[in-house]
């Protein structure tokens, strides 16, 4: 565990301490594109914050390399550098379309031939856990179809929800430590080393993203771009798809039974067609929503649009922290749900405590429609949402009312001009104003 945790520090570490000069870097090429009609932000921000990323993640890879424990993992297993040659390859492609914007299906060819070069490497899925069945070996096709389609899914969810500051690097953040906790234990527990690979990915991608946190958050200093997003999404899938395809469920030996009741009772968190969709079962169902709705309305499955889960949550009334943490929630509530499923399937606990903490996030979610009054006297003190009608009125007139010449000699000379929420300049980045910007989006040209 300890070299773990190093590796992880390291790699927070040089994320961390790179992230500065990648975004002055952003700054002086150029990759500050202007500002879309879809866009929460108000200023132009640098990305290409996935090139700190993506050197956090090497020098993770190397400071494993010179562990004595960790060490093991490169010489018995080729995955880590198939996850490094399929990293380097869509962090390229990534770093091109955060500068030049190249065409979405130049980019889905680019994952696809990422994932390739991994499969090609030997980090591929060999069987399927099928309940009832057993372990069924595949065939060279199938696997290779099956790890590149997971790759891809996963890529392109992670890289739809980062739409808000520090959102995606938390919820990836989020779903690598639930991974980091089910792969440590398989293979520590149970003594199997083809885990130890999935364990090394998972902590160098929370590394990855704890480095990226403190400059990410709301409001963002530097974006981490396509360059970043793909790349995580890209390690999350290589994790999952290490541990889920190459680990044998018989090797457990958590049954006395046979091994298609070993599978059985392991299915909810081996099934590699499941379990990444379930660590990221938010943004995956923000995936399915976003090319569902395109679809319908006659648009590519690519094309842009500010109906993501997260567009939502400030349309209804969240601000920007407060919907980023209500989905860093719902995707804690169903990594960790599933993650304490696989220790103990039979505890009726473990229901009881999801359906509850759901229960919770619903409430959540409708915070806004139930805004609290405070009392008349502290109305002064407190936002208008929290104001009554009457009085708002009242101390919008008042603040309209033109000042007497004693009030303006009581104030002084100096012209002070109230800062309006949303204008561009507050906090020095990316505030969020009032929504009123449909017409902004029709002179966009979106729908």
């Amino acid at each position: 565990m300890r070299e773990y945790l190093l590796t992880l520090c390291v790699t927070a570490a040089v994320t961390y301490l790179l992230t500065g000069p990648v975004r002055k870097f952003a700054i002086v090429a150029g990759a500050m594109p202007e500002i879309r009609a879809r866009d929460v932000h108000r200023e132009p921000t640098p990305r290409l914050g996935g090139i700190a990323m993506f050197f956090g993640l090497c020098a993770g890879l190397l400071v494993a390399d010179h562990l004595t424990n960790l060490n093991q993992v490169f010489e018995t297993s080729n995955e880590p550098r198939a996850l490094l040659s399929g990293a380097a390859l869509i962090w390229l492609i990534g770093v091109l379309d955060d500068k030049f914007e190249i065409d979405a299906l130049i980019k889905l060819g680019g994952q696809m031939i990422a994932a390739g070069v991994m499969v090609v490497q030997g980090l591929t899925i060999l069987w399927l856990p099928i309940p009832g069945v057993g372990s069924v070996a595949l065939t060279q096709w199938q696997g290779t179809l099956l790890t590149v389609a997971l790759v891809v899914i996963t890529i392109n969810a992670v890289n739809f929800v980062d739409g808000l500051d520090g959102l995606a690097a938390g919820m990836v953040c989020i779903a690598a430590t639930a991974f980091f906790l089910y792969a440590y234990r398989i293979w520590y527990s149970y003594g199997i080393e083809a885990a130890a690979p999935a364990t090394l990915f998972a902590a160098i991608l929370m590394g990855m993203c704890l480095g990226f946190m403190p400059h990410n958050m709301h409001p963002a200093r530097i974006f981490m771009g396509d360059s970043g997003s793909m790349l995580i999404g890209l390690v999350l899938a290589a994790g999952a798809i290490s541990v889920t395809g190459q680990v044998d469920p018989d090797a457990l030996k958590l049954f006395a039974g046979s091994e298609k009741e070993a599978v059985h009772q392991t299915v909810p968190v081996y099934i590699p067609l499941l379990l990444p969709l379930t660590i990221i079962a938010v943004p995956a169902a923000d995936l399915i929503l976003a090319i569902v709705r395109r679809t319908w309305r006659g648009q590519s499955p690519f094309a842009a649009d500010r109906g993501h889960l997260h567009h939502r949550l400030l349309e209804i009334g969240h601000s920007h922290s407060r919907a980023v943490l209500i989905m860093y929630f719902w995707s804690a509530l169903i990594a960790f749900g599933a993650l304490a499923y696989s220790v103990n399937s039979a505890s009726m606990w473990i229901v009881l405590g999801v359906v509850l903490l759901s229960a919770i996030g619903l409430l959540l979610l409708l915070l806004p429609r139930f805004r609290p009054r405070a009392p008349r006297w502290m109305e002064r003190f407190v936002p208008p949402r929290y104001r009554r009608r009457g009085a708002v009125a009242a101390l919008s007139l008042e603040a309209s009312t033109p000042a007497t010449p004693a009030d303006q000699s009581a104030a002084g000379s100096e012209d002070r001009t109230p800062v309006v929420s949303g204008v561009s300049g507050v906090n020095g980045a990316t505030a969020i104003g009032p929504r009123s910007r449909m017409a902004d989006r029709r002179k966009a040209g979106t729908r």
